[in-house]
């Protein structure tokens, strides 16, 4: 027996319900609105221009919409594997479910078991895999392979090869930060497309390792210094893992969110109080991605804690134009006054719980504070399918959609529980967006 085998059977064991499908539809829904709302983004058109959807090309076309779906950092997160497994399960499987005219039923079940395994293979991983390996790229195979084989009907030796292939093509990563550079959308699209090639090679009978997570020289050996092998099947009774996944309320990273969270409070307290002096206290993982006092642009703004609190705490809010330069210059001075460290206690409940602990103390000698131990969006404090569709009316607008378009769309998603065609949603020919002026060189 091996990890690959026992996953394979846990997953196909776990009972399904109706409140599980609508789960599922919720997520799937926040994925494909984040896809869509990035259409007119440069990144967009580069994914576009190298893979584009109408070839009919299957993978390509889950390469596409990983990397569409990841690029506005909006998109969903497990925290105990630290896994995006929207933009690398949902692709996979929608790819799959439209190229083979499926129901809606079958494709939002495969997308449940594609979650379920990312996830507990995220959760195997250990706290240093995190340090140098980007989760999402490396665990997320693993979950489109799952999700893509469940589509296609594979026997179980043939999942188990699925996956197999699906761990030797782990990469993914974090360096890419070092420079702002934009290989983080090339991990999601990356991780989605080998899910799929994976599952279609298997069904041809293409065999791949069964100990490619323990074996001596399998995933855990190469790239996981502290490995947690039992966690891949721990606690088979448990809730399906899309149900314990955080859908985001703000367009950065989500290390930075419970401390948005905390600053959000804080700004109806200061009432137009001058901060003098904030501290953020968080968990390391936080402060090994999002320690960056400076951004210079608007995607190493989304990964910045003092970019993050000091506009938060300005605002009162934060949106897609709170990276810009105009606001990355508003919040210039703020941001010196932030000083970040790790807080033994946070540091101690992560990756369980994603925390933050906000002090400020004003010019006037007053001081204000904000703990989260979760914030907006997890599990323990989610957004309302109401909220959901505003999030979603708002992405599919940004991405070119009319108002009526945005609903249209919205409740056709919704609609998927009641088993409609995938393909009837004809979302690869929602693909199209303007052309946008390309990045000088």
């Amino acid at each position: 027996m091996s990890l690959t085998r026992d996953l394979v059977r846990l997953i196909r064991a776990k009972p399904v319900s109706e409140e599980d499908l609508r789960w599922s539809a919720l997520f799937v829904l926040d994925t494909l609105c984040c896809a869509l709302g990035a259409l007119k983004t440069e990144p967009a058109r580069m994914l576009r221009a190298v893979a584009p959807p109408e070839s009919g090309d299957t993978a390509r076309r889950a390469f596409y919409l990983g990397g569409l779906a990841h690029i506005l950092e909006m998109d969903d997160l497990h925290r105990q594997s630290v896994v995006h497994p929207g933009s690398v399960v949902i692709p996979a499987a929608w790819a799959l479910a439209e190229e083979r005219n499926l129901g809606g039923r079958a494709f939002l079940k495969a997308v449940l078991a594609g979650y379920e395994a990312c996830c507990r293979v995220g959760m195997a991983v250990g706290k240093a895999h995190y340090r140098i390996w980007h989760n999402t790229s490396t665990c997320g195979p693993f979950g489109s392979a799952m999700a893509s084989a469940e589509l296609i009907g594979l026997t179980e030796d043939e999942a188990v090869w699925a996956l197999g292939n699906a761990g030797t093509q782990s990469s993914g990563l974090w360096e890419f930060l070092a420079a702002g550079a934009m290989s983080k959308h090339l991990h999601t699209a990356r991780a989605a497309e080998s899910g799929v090639l994976a599952a279609l090679l298997a069904k041809e009978g293409f065999t791949g390792s069964d100990r490619i997570l323990e074996g001596e020289k399998g995933f855990f050996a190469g790239l996981c210094p502290d490995p947690v092998p039992a966690a891949v099947t721990a606690d088979p009774e448990a809730p399906w893992e899309l149900v314990r996944t955080s859908i985001k309320p703000w367009p950065c990273c989500r290390h930075t969110h419970p401390t948005i969270d905390a600053a959000i409070a804080l700004h109806g307290e200061l009432k137009g109080a001058v901060p003098a002096r904030i501290t953020v206290g968080t968990y390391q993982a936080a402060l090994d991605v999002c320690d960056r006092p400076q951004p210079e642009d608007p995607y190493s703004a989304k990964f910045s804690l003092q970019h993050c609190v000091a506009i938060a705490l300005m605002d009162g809010r934060v949106v897609q134009s709170s990276f810009g330069p105009e606001a990355r210059a508003r919040a210039a001075e703020l941001r010196k006054k932030v000083e970040i460290a790790r807080s033994p206690s946070i540091d101690a409940a992560y990756p369980d719980a994603w925390g933050a602990d906000v002090s400020v103390e004003t010019t006037d000698g007053r001081k204000f504070n904000a703990l989260r131990r979760a914030c907006k969006g997890d599990p323990e404090n989610p957004v309302t399918s109401a909220e959901l569709a505003v999030k979603g009316r708002m992405l599919l607008t940004e991405g070119g959609m009319t108002p009526a378009e945005a609903d249209g769309f919205i409740a056709s998603v919704e609609a998927l529980t009641e088993d409609r065609p995938v393909a009837s949603l004809g979302l690869f020919r929602r693909g199209e967006a303007p052309v946008v002026k390309r990045r000088s060189a």
